[in-house]
């Protein structure tokens, strides 16, 4: 049961991600998912520690999702710096 909240969450914090980003028209639905679940591992490695919030796997929170969609915005913002020269 796990794994399929990861997927759903990870798709929809994904899908706000590339929103935010102005991405979305490029990403399909499995790579807003891919991008999702890597941002929200990215946003427990660097920004859970600095806030004190838990990631997704503690629980799913307003706090952890949020966690979790900065992650994801941080890793379209490097993506976006690679592939273009700027963030965007």
């Amino acid at each position: 049961m796990g794994f399929l909240i990861w997927l759903i969450i990870g798709g929809i914090v994904g899908w706000l991600a590339s929103l935010v980003m102005r991405t979305d028209g490029q990403q399909g639905m499995l790579l807003n998912v891919v991008v999702g679940i890597v941002g929200a591992f990215l946003g427990g490695l660097l920004i859970s520690p600095l806030v004190g919030v838990g990631t997704i796997n503690d629980g799913i929170s307003i706090g952890s999702v949020l966690v979790s969609l900065v992650g994801a915005i941080i890793l379209l913002a490097i993506v976006n710096l690679f592939r273009r020269g700027r963030v965007r």
